[in-house]
């Protein structure tokens, strides 16, 4: 599916810009992660800018209305599959196989986690914040305490990494493309 379709069947579902914030950061996680693994980062960026697809409408139907919403729009069973795993264990049985769905599965909750803590600060922003600061974030359970350290913890063991490395490759991720993010926003 080309991004701007992508795009404009997230906007048919999803107002809210704290959901297209999320959707975009994501989004743009997934093609960072994609293009320094040499990954389909047009793909990973479409899944990760879908995934959420269904939330804002039907949070008690998270990744359950997504299957026919995405089909509605013209997404292949691939993006499909890879949508709905990011819920797995949580709101869907489906299982994240693929890299990707695990790296999606692994950053979602992240990226919300590091998006509260970059609000704490006073640049509001990512490019100052230094792992350290991240961790004692992630430790403090009651700090984003919708973010599950489960899912996180659960998601690097499924990516073959450390907290630490997943906490930290998110972190690059998110600074390395928080500007584009950002601009995107200010479109809306």
């Amino acid at each position: 599916m080309e991004r701007q379709k992508a795009w404009e069947l997230l906007r048919q579902y999803n107002k809210e810009p704290f959901h297209l914030r999320h959707a975009l950061t994501v989004e743009a996680v997934m093609r960072y992660f994609a293009e320094r693994r040499g990954e389909d980062a047009d793909f990973w960026g479409t899944v990760g800018l879908l995934h959420d697809i269904d939330f804002e409408q039907w949070p008690e139907e998270h990744c359950q209305k997504a299957p026919e919403l995405l089909r509605a729009g013209g997404a292949d069973e691939q993006t499909v599959h890879a949508v709905c795993s990011h819920g797995w264990g949580l709101c869907s049985e489906v299982e994240p196989t693929h890299e990707m769905e695990k790296l999606l599965f692994a950053s979602d909750e992240l990226t919300g986690l590091i998006g509260a803590a970059a609000l704490m600060r006073p640049s509001k922003s990512v490019q100052d914040m230094e792992l350290k600061s991240l961790k004692k974030k992630y430790k403090d359970k009651k700090f984003a305490a919708g973010c599950s350290r489960e899912v996180i913890a659960q998601g690097a063991e499924l990516c073959g990494l450390t907290l630490d490395e997943l906490l930290s490759q998110t972190l690059d991720a998110m600074r390395a493309t928080e500007d584009a993010v950002n601009a995107q926003m200010a479109k809306i």
